[in-house]
C-alpha cells in the first residue's frame, strides 16, 4: 500500500482550486471539452480577435487546430497586458553563476528591452515566420530574445548552450535559421562554456545563417546586441498572429538518430501553459517563483518564461548549478530572494540529498510553500527527503509528468485538491484524458500497467515535426491509432493515480534530458577506430539514468584507456557533454539475431547487472557472445 499524504488543510483553504472543484471541473472538461476550453481561453488569454471554432481535426489524421480563426500575440500576453497594474513589479529575477551577480528587471523595463530587440531584428529583415536561433547561457538576454521573436512573429529555436558545434549546426540547418543570437561564452558552476568557438565551427558549413548577433561582442566580426538595441525605439507593435501560427521549434532526441524539431503554435500553447502554471503551482500574486530549468529545454520555455510571465509572475532565472560554490547554494538562493515556489529536477534533488542534510539545515527556507519536480519520475525515498527535509512537511510536492511534445504539464497533483503519494504523478490535468493500453492496444480498465496514451487532443499538443509531418504521424499518432502515443509506460493504481515507469523506446533520460540512443551510437561510430556501438541506459543515483555503451573496435585496434578517452571526447564534440557515456565496455561483437538485429534487451540486462535470466535467446546467432559480455563487464563506479 502506497503511503498517502492528505491534502494540507491550510493550503487547501487558500488554493486556487479545491478537491470538489477539481472533480467537478474535470468531469465537465472531459464531457464537454469545447465549452470547457472556450471558457478557459476567455479567462487566461487576451485576444485581438475572437474565434468561431474552438477545435477541429483529430488524433487519427494529425490535422489538429485550436481557435484557428482568432488572432493574438504571445509577447503581448506576457508583457503589455500587465503594464497598467504591474509595470513596476519584478518580472525577472536573475541570479548569476557567482552569488554576487544579481539583476532585477521590471515588467516595464523588460517590455522596453524586448521592443528594442524586436525592432532590431526587424531592421535586419527578420519577418513573421522567419526562424531565429538562440544559443545563449542562462542570462536575461535569452528571455528577451525569445519574447522579441514572439512579438514580431519570428519563430525561435533555442539550442541548449551545452550542445556542441556539430549539434548546433545540425539544428540551424534543419530549421533553416537566418539569424543566430549568441554570446562569447557562458559561465556555469565556475566553468566556462566556449559558445563563440562553437559558433564559429558550426558556421563553417552552415550557409543559412545571414547574421550573427553577439551579446557583449568581443570583436568586430559580429553584430553587437547592445549597440543594435540602443539604436532602436522602446516601443514595437505586437504582431497580430493567427492562433495556429508557429511560435517556436525545439529539438528533442528521437530513437532514429536525427533530433526532432517539435513545433508548437501560438494560441493553444499559450493558453495551456498559462492555465497549468496557475493551477499546478497555485500561483498567488505575492509569490516568487523559481524554475531551475535552462531555457534550452521545454521546461524553461513553458514554466520559466511563458507560463509565469503570462500570469504576471516574478520568475527567477538561475545561471549556475544547485551545488556551486557548495551544496547549500540552492537553499541560499531561496532565502536570498524569498522564493515561495521551487520547481526542479529529481537529478538535482538526488545530488543534494547525497551531500547531506547539513547544507539544508543551515538555511531557513521559511518562505517556501510549494515544491515541484520535473523531467523524470522521482524515487519515493527522494520525494520523502524533499518533502520532509527541504519543505519541513508543510509544502506540497507537485510531481509533474509531461513532455516536450505535450507543451505543458499533463499529470500532476494540484495543491489543495489532490492527495500526495511519493513517486506518483497522481491525476490528470483538466481536459486531459489518459489511458493505458495492453500489448494488443486495448484499453486497460482500472488498475494496471501499460502504454501511456492520451485519448483526445489538448491545446498545447505539438502540431508537427518541423519539415517532416510524416515523422510526426509515425512517431506519435500511428503507434496507437486514434491516440497520442507518449512512448512511456505507466502503472495506474486502485485510486486512479498514475505512476510513470520509464520509456518504451530507445531514448535515455539523463538528468531529465532526453537523448536518442541512435544519435549517441552514431557519434561513437564516427570515431575511426570503432566498427559498431550499441547504447543502453542503467540506473544512476544522481542522473536517474546514465549511458552504457557497448563498443566493437575495428580489428587490430588496441583497446586501452586512451581509446576510451578519445571516444568520450568524440561524443562530447558531436553532441555535448551530457551525452558522454558513463561506462564503455569494449567487445568483439554484439548479441544479434540471425537477421542481424541487436538484442538490446540482453544489453540492458547486462548494464543493469541482471545476469541470470535473459529470456528467450533462441534467435541469437552466437550465444557465446553473451557469456563473453558478462565476463568482461566492468564494475560500475
Amino acid at each position: 500500500m502506497s503511503k498517502v499524504y492528505a491534502v494540507n488543510t491550510a493550503s487547501a483553504q487558500k488554493a486556487n482550486i479545491n478537491r470538489e472543484e477539481y472533480a467537478a471541473l474535470y468531469e465537465f472538461s472531459i464531457r464537454d471539452p469545447e465549452t470547457f476550453w472556450s471558457e478557459q481561453a476567455k479567462k487566461y488569454v487576451d485576444w485581438f480577435t475572437p474565434w468561431q471554432n474552438v477545435m477541429d481535426g483529430d488524433l487519427q489524421e494529425g490535422n489538429i487546430r485550436w481557435f484557428h480563426d482568432a488572432t493574438l500575440n504571445v509577447c503581448y500576453n506576457c508583457l503589455d497586458r500587465h503594464l497598467p497594474e504591474h509595470k513596476d513589479n519584478t518580472a525577472i529575477l536573475w541570479e548569476g553563476d557567482e552569488p554576487h551577480e544579481n539583476e532585477k528587471i521590471t515588467f516595464q523595463t523588460l517590455h522596453e528591452k524586448v521592443c528594442q530587440l524586436a525592432n532590431g531584428l526587424k531592421s535586419l529583415g527578420v519577418k513573421k515566420g522567419h526562424r531565429v536561433c538562440i544559443y545563449l547561457p542562462m542570462i536575461p538576454q535569452a528571455a528577451i530574445a525569445m519574447l522579441a521573436c514572439a512579438r514580431i512573429g519570428a519563430v525561435h529555436s533555442v539550442v541548449f548552450a551545452g550542445f556542441s558545434a556539430h549539434a548546433l549546426r545540425e539544428r540551424l540547418i534543419d530549421a533553416d535559421c537566418s539569424v543566430l543570437i549568441t554570446a562569447k561564452e557562458g559561465r556555469r558552476g565556475g566553468k566556462t562554456i566556449p559558445l563563440k568557438d562553437n559558433v564559429e565551427h558550426a558556421l563553417q558549413k552552415c550557409p543559412c545563417i545571414q547574421q550573427v548577433i553577439m551579446v557583449d561582442s568581443p570583436d568586430k566580426t559580429y553584430l553587437d546586441c547592445k549597440t543594435l538595441m540602443d539604436s532602436m525605439p522602446k516601443d514595437c507593435p505586437a504582431e497580430p498572429m493567427q492562433a495556429e501560427d508557429p511560435l517556436f521549434i525545439l529539438y528533442t532526441s528521437g530513437s532514429t538518430g536525427k533530433p526532432k524539431g517539435v513545433l508548437h503554435t501560438t494560441a493553444g500553447y499559450l493558453l495551456y501553459t498559462t492555465m497549468t502554471f496557475k493551477q499546478v503551482f497555485d500561483y498567488q500574486p505575492s509569490d516568487v517563483y523559481w524554475c531551475t530549468a535552462d531555457v534550452g529545454w521545454v521546461t524553461g520555455h513553458s514554466y520559466l518564461i511563458y507560463g509565469p510571465l503570462s500570469n504576471a509572475a516574478t520568475t527567477l532565472m538561475f545561471a549556475s548549478t544547485p551545488n556551486y560554490p557548495d551544496a547549500s547554494r540552492i537553499w541560499q538562493v531561496v532565502d536570498k530572494h524569498q522564493v515561495t515556489i521551487l520547481y526542479t529536477a529529481p537529478t538535482a534533488i538526488r545530488a543534494l540529498m547525497r551531500d547531506g542534510d547539513d547544507y539544508v539545515k543551515k538555511t531557513s527556507r521559511k518562505t517556501l510553500r510549494l515544491l515541484g519536480t520535473v523531467g523524470e519520475p522521482i524515487n519515493p525515498e527522494v520525494w520523502e527527503w524533499y518533502y520532509h527535509m527541504v519543505g519541513e512537511g508543510r509544502c506540497p510536492v507537485v510531481d509533474t509528468w509531461w513532455q516536450t511534445e505535450t507543451g505543458g504539464i499533463m499529470i500532476s497533483p494540484l495543491p489543495g485538491a489532490t492527495e500526495l503519494k511519493p513517486g506518483s504523478a497522481t491525476l490528470p490535468m483538466l481536459g486531459i484524458e489518459p489511458a493505458l493500453l495492453d500489448e494488443q492496444d486495448k484499453e486497460i480498465q482500472g488498475p494496471g500497467t501499460g502504454k501511456l496514451v492520451i485519448k483526445k487532443p489538448w491545446p498545447s499538443i505539438m502540431r508537427t515535426v518541423y519539415g517532416d509531418h510524416k515523422r510526426f504521424l509515425e512517431t506519435y499518432l500511428k503507434p496507437a491509432a486514434g491516440y497520442y502515443f507518449t512512448g512511456d509506460k505507466a502503472n495506474r493504481d486502485e485510486d486512479g493515480f498514475y505512476w510513470l515507469a520509464g520509456r518504451l523506446d530507445d531514448v535515455i533520460n539523463v538528468s531529465g534530458h532526453r537523448l536518442g540512443t541512435a544519435e549517441i551510437e552514431s557519434a561513437i561510430v564516427s570515431h575511426k577506430a570503432v566498427a559498431e556501438a550499441a547504447v543502453v541506459s542503467f540506473p544512476h543515483d544522481i542522473k536517474g539514468e546514465a549511458i552504457y555503451a557497448f563498443v566493437t573496435p575495428i580489428t587490430g585496434i588496441t583497446v586501452d584507456d586512451n581509446l576510451m578517452g578519445e571516444i568520450k571526447a568524440r561524443v562530447k564534440h558531436v553532441i555535448g557533454s551530457i551525452a558522454v557515456p558513463d561506462i564503455i565496455q569494449f567487445t568483439s561483437d554484439l548479441p544479434k539475431t540471425r537477421s542481424g538485429k541487436i538484442m538490446r534487451r540482453i544489453l540492458r540486462n547486462i548494464a543493469h547487472g541482471e545476469l541470470q535470466d535473459f529470456g528467450d535467446t533462441s534467435t541469437l546467432a552466437d550465444p557465446t557472445i553473451v557469456d563473453a559480455l558478462i565476463a568482461q563487464k566492468p564494475a560500475l563506479k
